[in-house]
């Protein structure tokens, strides 16, 4: 079994729908890019569809694509943190230009609980260090046993693994970072 991570571009946008497809269709990795949280359930998947082509057509193309052999099953959303507006409103971040957030985590239902998605982050954190990318950071909902709808921002287990750790004064809140 090869497995292996692509960087989205034109040339994966087939295998990114790909992924994005049956029950995990309905958001196309959009919720970070609409302004506020409110009305967000109301939106449609050709809403989220139409809002994805827009960032694909104005060249945004912003993740990591996890195949198996030739196979796309996942997708992480890996961007300059302060791109993402609502996120840095939602956390009260301070702005920070050299900061990547990741932000968003799919594993196709049927290849989850196979730690995947630990190898998938891994080979994330390579890429990004190899590109001199120096600090990252993650939002995981966190506690055990969620539901995997509830765990779309990657599990909080992958990052701690990874070597991230709370930002914060209180240390048990989010965003986690890691630094190279």
């Amino acid at each position: 079994m090869n497995i292996r991570i692509k960087k989205l571009s034109e040339k994966y946008k087939t295998d990114f729908f790909r992924i994005h497809s049956g029950d995990d269709r309905w958001c196309n990795c959009t919720a970070w890019w609409v302004k506020t949280w409110d009305g967000w359930g109301d939106r449609t998947a050709e809403e989220n569809l139409m809002l994805r082509e827009e960032l694909f057509d104005k060249g945004e193309y912003d993740g990591y694509l996890l195949y198996i052999d030739n196979t796309p099953i996942g997708w992480c959303q890996c961007v300059k943190r302060d791109r993402l507006e609502k996120l840095t409103n939602q956390f009260n971040l301070t702005p920070s230009p050299d900061a990547w957030a990741i932000t968003c985590f799919l594993i196709k239902p049927q290849f989850r609980k196979q730690g995947l998605s630990q190898k998938f982050l891994d080979l994330i954190l390579n890429d990004l260090e190899k590109n001199g990318i120096k600090h990252v950071q993650a939002f995981p909902k966190c506690g055990f046993n969620l539901p995997d709808g509830e765990v779309w921002t990657g599990p909080e287990n992958i990052y701690l693994k990874a070597g991230f750790v709370s930002e914060t004064d209180n240390k048990t809140s989010l965003p986690y970072g890691l630094k190279f």
